[in-house]
């Protein structure tokens, strides 16, 4: 059977999206390949139908748990039973039911620290890996968007287990990123494919607000009038928990909120509502969207800045998956950019913790005040490090620090001047990534932007089930 005869049968698409071919007709001739495929354009079907042309198991390293738990359900939906993730929603005696018996399953997904744990390296090395696969594989990089230190030992784990054929996916990735992807993942013969991280029907708008309050009036406003379905980013949960709270106070009703610091369970239940189309807006931290493959969003609204483009550029990318107009909307106050320095400055111990560690030799559970589970990852990775090297672990660690502090101070000024530049959004963020965009309608604030284009329909079409005709009034003349 051909790959376009498997893609048709088995995923029920006839022809491919830009970036799909290529990357699997280079697997299926044996090479390792990095592609870098821009968000919405399907990246998974990449791995999943070589899947069914190649034998022995595919294990796939992704690194969060709503991504890995969204595309096992896709699969099970398309009825593949032979699928599994290994996360910390199996309990104990599941995942070691599911260790001796890994061999049934065709699908493998798990994070990049469940590949340190030697009964799953056990495991794995019993298999037969047809590929392994690492999906947001900028994530290995310190230049990176959204770095994790485990994710700097894929090289390692990769070889242990034979070094088999190898997949990077990622959406935002340049030329540094992508050779240190290549390094980190112990790639010397590797087939590169990068496509351009533009998607030209998605209309670019920055508004520029006045102060905070003011921003809130506009997101309301915003949501009222573009079409939904769509989801509105902030950087913080309690913001995003208010910001739901405030629109079902004027109308919205079917809206909500997803952030990390949710059960699981509601977490999914938010998701499998949002994708169904029971739920219309979402007010979520990054934590939501990827993996989440609903083709009709119709708008991306941020509002709060993003720490860097690549970020940026992720999010906006679950706008339009289907190819049809689409529209991302940041408001921005100005000074939003500060909230990401306290952010940054959060993300790593502080100083008092790196000393209760390295000097008082506290183990980092006992580390007061708590350390969150991003800081304990980083100090364990990096002690660790450390001693490996030869190496002060209160040097290194301060040093690694310092320097992705610095990278991440970087990425905030490269942002700010991008928000307040003059010239076309677009081609300035395509430029960041060496490309040169063309002249389009629609394109950006700067250029020319009819926000009419995507206003509602008809918000009656989804929202007035279950409502009377007082809230159906609300809705459509908000201002009385």
């Amino acid at each position: 059977m051909t790959i376009d005869e498997h893609l048709y049968q088995t995923f029920g698409f006839s022809s491919f999206r830009p970036g799909q071919r290529e990357t699997i007709e280079s697997l299926l001739g044996g090479r390792h390949t990095l592609s870098m495929l821009p968000t919405g354009t399907g990246k998974s079907l990449c791995y999943q139908l070589p899947a069914y042309m190649l034998s022995g198991s595919v294990v796939v390293v992704s690194p969060l748990l709503s991504l890995m738990q969204d595309q096992v359900e896709q699969l099970k939906m398309k009825g593949e039973k032979r699928v599994i993730a290994l996360n910390s929603f199996l309990q104990y005696k599941e995942k070691n039911a599911a260790l001796l018996r890994l061999d049934r399953y065709k699908f493998i997904f798990l994070s990049p620290e469940m590949l340190q744990m030697p009964n799953v390296m056990q495991a794995l090395r019993g298999l037969s890996i047809a590929l392994f696969v690492v999906d947001e594989a900028h994530c290995i990089s310190q230049w990176g968007y959204d770095f994790r230190p485990d994710y700097s030992l894929l090289g390692k784990a990769r070889t242990q287990l034979g070094s088999p054929l190898t997949l990077a996916l990622t959406a935002t990735a340049n030329q540094k990123v992508r050779a240190d992807i290549r390094e980190k993942l112990r790639l010397t013969d590797v087939e590169e494919w990068v496509f351009s991280v533009n998607r030209p029907n998605i209309a670019v708008n920055i508004e520029m607000v006045e102060e905070p309050l003011q921003k809130r009036v506009r997101l309301l406003e915003w949501v009222q009038f573009l079409q939904a379905p769509g989801i509105v980013y902030f950087s913080g949960r309690k913001s995003a928990e208010e910001a739901a709270a405030y629109l079902k106070q004027h109308g919205i009703n079917r809206s909500a909120f997803y952030h990390g610091g949710m059960d699981a369970g509601d977490r999914l239940l938010i998701q499998h509502q949002f994708l169904n189309g029971e739920i219309d807006i979402v007010c979520a931290t990054s934590a939501f969207g990827m993996g989440i493959n609903k083709e009709n969003v119709r708008f991306v609204i941020h509002y709060h800045m993003p720490a860097q483009i690549e970020a940026y550029l992720q999010e906006i990318g679950r706008a339009g998956r289907d190819g049809k107009p689409a529209i991302s909307v940041l408001l921005y106050v100005p000074g939003d950019e500060k909230l990401h320095e306290f952010i940054a400055e959060s993300e790593f111990p502080d100083e008092g913790q790196i000393r209760q560690v390295t000097e008082y030799g506290l183990h980092p559970r006992d580390v007061q005040p708590p350390l969150s589970e991003t800081q304990l990852r980083f100090l364990v990775h990096y002690a660790k490090t450390a001693d490996e090297q030869g190496q002060s672990r209160s040097e290194l660690i301060r040093d690694v620090r310092r320097k992705l502090l610095e990278k991440k101070a970087v990425k905030r000024v490269e942002m700010k001047h991008w928000v307040e530049s003059k010239d076309c959004r677009r081609a300035a963020y395509m430029q960041m990534f060496h490309e040169k965009a063309s002249e389009q309608l629609q394109c950006c604030d700067r250029c020319g932007l009819d926000p009419v284009l995507y206003k509602m329909k008809d918000r009656m079409e989804t929202a007035e089930k279950g409502m009377d005709w007082r809230e159906r009034l609300n809705i459509l003349l908000p201002e009385f």
